[in-house]
């Protein structure tokens, strides 16, 4: 089942196109990742997504009752403000005191209930995030470069509880990553962005794309194509039409 589809979408800003004649799905269960250079559109795609952003062109479609969650790429708070993280994750509705529990355990970090806010680390304040966003019980998970500013082994941890709460709770995956060695091996299918879908497929067969190497060349060694999954050979297509000039507007 498709939870979320995107048919032919076009965005602009200020007359500059952004992404153009984008279609894609989003299937229950699956982690998606999306890759690209800077301003190929990737964060646009996900605004997109969540209705942020309304298309110049095309339609994006939801599965009825469909419920998103989102982790921003950063979001600031004010140092000095005295809050701890129970009461952050209660804002703007009151939660009881059980459901923040099992969003914090589902995001790996239960003991940071009372923890103050303005004390926990990179990591720890985006678990909190990530925690907020499966408050709601989504369906699909939207993740805009996550792990930015946490450091390699950060950034892993991070991505491993993300495929322990797939696990878990059975919801799809759309992320954003820079950190293609770490995103491409977590993911069940790629799709590479350059203002259009340059090529999608499995891990492998996108890593081996003339498209994508034209973007990001071979200096991996090949650790990109270490990881797929047997079942999913019915999303790959890597189009060798398509245009691999850089989108120059910015997301």
């Amino acid at each position: 089942m498709s939870l979320v589809k995107m048919r032919d979408v076009s965005v602009s800003y200020g007359g500059k196109i952004v992404l153009s004649h984008v279609s894609l799905r989003i299937a229950a269960g699956e982690i998606v990742t999306i890759v690209g250079p800077n301003g190929s559109g990737k964060t646009s795609l996900l605004r997109t997504i969540i209705g942020a952003v309304k298309p110049s062109q095309g339609h994006v479609d939801h599965a009825q009752g469909v419920k998103l969650g989102y982790v921003p790429q950063r979001l600031h708070i004010d140092e000095t403000l005295p809050i701890t993280v129970s009461r952050f994750l209660k804002l703007p509705c009151r939660l009881k005191h059980d459901a923040i529990t099992q969003a914090l355990t589902q995001a790996g970090v239960p003991e940071l209930f009372d923890a103050q806010l303005s004390k926990l680390s990179g990591g720890q304040f985006q678990r909190v995030l990530l925690a907020r966003a499966l408050i709601g019980e989504p369906d699909l998970l939207l993740l805009d470069e996550a792990t930015q500013g946490l450091d390699q082994r950060g950034s892993a941890a991070f991505y491993q509880q993300i495929e322990q709460v797939r696990q878990n709770t059975g919801c799809a995956v759309l992320m954003i990553s820079h950190e293609l060695h770490v995103v491409m091996s977590a993911s069940d299918r790629v799709i590479c962005l350059n203002g259009h879908v340059c090529c999608e497929g499995t891990p492998a067969v996108v890593a081996s794309a003339p498209e994508y190497r034209a973007l990001f060349g071979t200096g991996t060694g090949g650790a990109l194509a270490l990881y797929r999954h047997e079942h999913d050979h019915s999303h790959d297509n890597c189009d060798d039409s398509h245009d691999h000039q850089s989108t120059e507007a910015a997301e």
